[in-house]
This record gives structure tokens, C-alpha cells and sequence, in this order.
């Protein structure tokens, strides 16, 4: 990978510049009942109800009525359903909002995440809360967000949606994303690619890779 041509910047959000954790919110999801979580909802993949419902295929309501099923449990509330489907949430950490606005200053900037509107509407509340902004849109030429848009990755129609809507040369194009599987799709599309790993903050691989 030749970071010196690269001229565009499409980053994922969770586990790049949210933090996130799987693990609450299966411990989370043990709670409300549901059994063998780890083959239920996990980093690498999940049960179709999440894949419908970051598509915006099912609504909110048909989500938590697919909690219950799955768990057993018609008495649970939409809050007690939210609350844990909301433990994987954690927040921005220091920095990366700026890191974000240096970047976009030098390239063209683009997010793209799999979402959900639970979650999205927790997000932007909080981006209101603790930043005074109303949404990540001053971070990015666009924001794109799976349950707006009726696609998910790492279905290529996603990238290849993006790519065209702002005529980007995949050569001059990097994806930051934290998932194997979705980089395997962009790689397969000519995307430049890096797996975020863990270990690695993205203030760590933005300069020590000498992107800014």
C-alpha cells in the first residue's frame, strides 16, 4: 500500500473513532436471556435480525419484537431492550475529533458505518451533549449510515455506491475499518485498505503512517 497517492479517506466508525465493546453488550444480551450469545452477536458476524436492522429493513419495534422472541421474554420493555442493545457504546476518545478535521483539511473525507437507528439516535445525542454538535457532520464531505442508506457492509453495493456518488478513484482511496470482512470487500473493489487493529489507536496509524 502507497499511502503518498492516497487522496481520499473513507473511515468506518465503531472500534476506529467510537469506541465500542462486543463484549458488554453480549454480557448485556446474557442477561435478557439469550442463550449461546457468542454465535448470537459477535464481532465477525451475527444473527440475521441485526443484518436486517442495520440494512433499515426492519424497523426499530420489529428488532425488540425479535429480542423477545429470541430471549423468550415478552415482558421486556423497549427500555430494558435499549439499554442493553446500548451497552456496546462507549464514546469518541480524546482526539480523534480533531485528528478528523486536521484530515479532512488534506483529503477528501468520508464515513461509513453499519448502523442502526437505536444506536444512531443515542449517537447523535451524545455528540450533542458532550461536543455541542448535532451530528458528525462537520467531520466528513459525508456521512453515510447503513439504515439510511438500505445496504450494509460488507455487501459491495455499499462501496461501490460511495465510490460513485463522488467519483473517487479507488487507487487513491483508503478504508480504515476494524472488521476483516469488510476490508475483503473493498480490497476486491480496488480500495487501498487498513485494518485497524485493537492495539492500534487511529492517532497512531494517521501519523505514524504519515497521513498527517
Amino acid at each position: 500500500m502507497n499511502l503518498n497517492k492516497i487522496k481520499n479517506i473513507i473511515f468506518d466508525y465503531g472500534n476506529v473513532i467510537f469506541r465500542i465493546d462486543f463484549k458488554r453488550t453480549q454480557h448485556s444480551f446474557t442477561e435478557l436471556g439469550i442463550k449461546n450469545v457468542e454465535r448470537f452477536f459477535a464481532h465477525t458476524g451475527h444473527d440475521p435480525l441485526f443484518d436486517e436492522y442495520e440494512q433499515g429493513l426492519i424497523s426499530s419495534d420489529e428488532f425488540r419484537h425479535g429480542i423477545r422472541r429470541i430471549t423468550g421474554h415478552n415482558d421486556l420493555t423497549d427500555e430494558h431492550i435499549d439499554t442493553a442493545w446500548n451497552t456496546l457504546l462507549i464514546g469518541v476518545p480524546e482526539g480523534n475529533h480533531e485528528l478528523l478535521l486536521k484530515a479532512k483539511d488534506r483529503y477528501r473525507t468520508f464515513l461509513l458505518s453499519n448502523n442502526n437507528e437505536i444506536h444512531y439516535k443515542w449517537i447523535m445525542e451524545y455528540l450533542k451533549n458532550e461536543f455541542n454538535l448535532p451530528s458528525n457532520e462537520v467531520f466528513f464531505e459525508k456521512d453515510y449510515y447503513s439504515h439510511l442508506m438500505k445496504m450494509r457492509k460488507p455487501n459491495p453495493d455499499i462501496f461501490q455506491f460511495v465510490m460513485d456518488a463522488h467519483n473517487l478513484d479507488p487507487a487513491e482511496t483508503l478504508f480504515i475499518d476494524d472488521s476483516p470482512q469488510h476490508l475483503k470487500t473493498a480490497d476486491s473493489l480496488g480500495l487501498q485498505t487498513h485494518l485497524l487493529k485493537p492495539e492500534e489507536t487511529l492517532k497512531e496509524f494517521m501519523y505514524g503512517g504519515g497521513l498527517l
